[in-house]
């Protein structure tokens, strides 16, 4: 698991992202506090974050009392890390969240509320598929 340390822009509504470091976890993760919300998360990160019982405090302490802009989430994305075009994929074998995923470096994109959404409708892993 490679961090991304360059700054970056949301891909959905263009404001610079910032840098959240989630000890338990070890690596940092993007949120894009000054826009909409929404959280990048580079390859392999997300084994790490979407169970209820992992640790995502540093996520829900740096969105409280924000208010987001609404985006779009069904525009079309580039990647803000290798700049190619992102694909929409289902996060959860209910369908019933979709995410922007780059196919190119494995980083995965949730518009605000997705990672916890997705993390609220399985306990792990193995429900999950």
């Amino acid at each position: 698991m490679a961090d991304n340390y360059e700054f970056i822009k949301c891909p959905a509504c263009g404001k610079i992202m910032k840098k959240v470091f989630l000890e338990n976890q070890g690596f940092i993760v993007d949120i894009c506090l000054d826009g909409c919300g929404g959280i990048w998360l580079d390859t392999r990160e997300l084994k790490k974050l979407d169970e209820k019982s992992e640790d995502i405090t540093p996520i829900s302490e740096a969105k409280k009392g924000k208010e987001f802009i609404k985006v779009d989430t069904t525009m079309d994305r580039d990647c803000p890390v290798c700049h190619k075009p992102m694909v929409k994929n289902h996060v959860s074998a209910k369908q019933e969240i979709t995410i922007d995923e780059c196919y190119t470096c494995g980083g995965k994109f949730f518009d605000h509320s997705e990672l916890e959404a997705m993390r609220k409708q399985y306990n792990s892993d193995d429900e999950r598929t």
